[in-house]
């Protein structure tokens, strides 16, 4: 079910949705495929706490959030993954992991992936593991008002970097 502050937010906004369900998903990605919605155009929310205060960092569904980005980008002096148990309770009303990228409905800042600000619409959880909504990406600026900034991980080549599988 969509979040009721969401929906409420958005109408009162006059910003126009669509609501696409699902089958269940737990993750950007499948949501993205389940929403048939391309990953670069689905919108993830990772909760981070800056200098002591909860904000919300929204990329793609492909993306990750590379930490001392969003530390240069807020001016901050420390800055960490909020634990999921600490912050599933800022988000009442959502099942647990299904917060919309939409922070300012509930007093925190968020930092917006350059990424995900070069589409025309955007898609995202709305508060269920079943239900995503879509919308225009120049409505959702206009009522988020986000930091707009570089805070994804830059991608690695094939086979290098940490992760790779490669063996030499």
């Amino acid at each position: 079910m969509i979040a009721s502050r969401l929906k409420d937010f958005l109408e009162r906004a006059g910003v126009k949705y669509t609501i696409a369900p699902h089958a269940l998903t737990y993750t950007a990605t499948q949501t993205a495929q389940a929403a048939h919605v391309p990953s670069k155009e689905f919108a993830k929310a990772v909760m981070v706490m800056i200098d002591g205060r909860p904000a919300m960092a929204v990329l793609t569904a492909s993306e990750k959030l590379d930490l001392a980005k969003l530390k240069q980008a807020a001016g901050a002096k420390h800055v960490y993954l909020a634990p999921e148990e600490e912050f599933d309770r800022w988000f009442p009303g959502c099942e647990p992991g299904a917060m919309p990228p939409f922070g300012n409905l509930y007093r925190m800042a968020v930092y917006v992936s350059q990424t995900l600000a070069a589409d025309e619409e955007v898609a995202f959880n709305a508060g269920s593991h079943a239900e995503a909504m879509k919308i225009k990406y120049k409505d959702y600026e206009r009522v988020v008002q986000p930091v707009v900034t570089k805070i994804a991980a830059d991608a690695q080549p094939f086979g290098e970097g940490p992760r790779s599988c490669l063996r030499s």
